[in-house]
């Protein structure tokens, strides 16, 4: 069995809660939790730690959307924000803070379920986009110290490339340790011996 996916619904509005609530709970395989207040916003929704945040917004500015975006953890989990206009600035800069779905003409409980999961398959995009830039970004960087431990070998045994690399692969085989890790640890000792 799988276990129920958690809601936290940002609404000061009691009745609108009640009826987003309810427009949630209809297909019975989610707990919402509704938090009524933006004040400690960030440590509300940390304690529930939920899988997915909808916050609305009645009057937005620039400034509590930020708030409002960056309390929710947008990195952390998909954010739906409900504003009552639109204002193209505002869109912007809540896609820059990371929310997942910025929708117009506020929060419609009949419109909830199908902006949830598009909300939560945009998030997913942009985790495994995030995911595969820092890992290219960690691939660019271990092969730049690689390529600086090549030079360091180079110049001081007189070698080719080719065999600094060969030296530095053996090295790290027979050691049972990752390339970057030997070519890191090669390029400290020089440093230290420097």
């Amino acid at each position: 069995m799988s276990r129920k996916m958690t809601i936290v619904v940002v609404e000061n509005d009691r009745t609108r809660a009640l009826a987003i609530v309810d427009a949630l709970k209809d297909a019975d395989d989610c707990e919402v939790i509704v938090i009524g207040s933006d004040s400690g916003l960030a440590r509300k929704i940390a304690a529930h730690d939920p899988d997915v945040v909808l916050i609305d917004v009645h009057d937005p500015s620039r400034d509590k959307i930020e708030e409002l975006t960056l309390a929710s953890g947008p990195l952390d989990r998909p954010v739906a924000m409900f504003v009552p206009n639109a204002a193209s600035a505002l869109s912007r800069a809540a896609v820059e803070a990371g929310v997942s779905a910025y929708v117009v003409d506020g929060m419609a409980p009949e419109r909830l379920r199908p902006i949830l999961e598009v909300a939560i398959a945009r998030f997913q995009v942009m985790r495994q986009m995030r995911a595969e830039l820092e890992q290219t970004r960690r691939a660019l960087e271990e092969r730049k110290i690689i390529d600086r431990a090549k030079g360091l070998l180079m110049k001081s045994r007189g070698i080719g490339e080719d065999e600094a690399y060969a030296l530095l692969r053996k090295t790290a085989m027979d050691q049972n340790r990752r390339l970057a890790d030997v070519a890191q640890a090669l390029i400290t000792a020089a440093e230290l011996l420097a």
